[in-house]
């Protein structure tokens, strides 16, 4: 469906940072801030998706070049 674009680093990265924003929504439920932390729903999927919009969008990887 999507071209894969984000490396194994990026995409480590992505989903302990969407899993980190996910779960301050939990830990503070009485913030008025807590909504803001969905969106580490965006970082998580396109971290498990192996695919970001945005880099396809403006022609980026971060994918190791494959030698031919």
């Amino acid at each position: 469906m999507f071209a894969k674009n984000v490396g194994s680093i990026d995409r480590l990265l992505r989903i302990v940072a969407g899993i980190v924003l996910l779960s301050l929504f939990f830990i503070f439920p009485d913030a008025s801030w807590r909504y803001v932390t969905l969106i580490g729903v965006v970082p998580l999927l396109t971290g498990l998706m192996s695919s970001c919009p945005l880099y396809s969008l403006f022609g980026l990887s971060t994918c190791p070049v494959r030698k031919a």
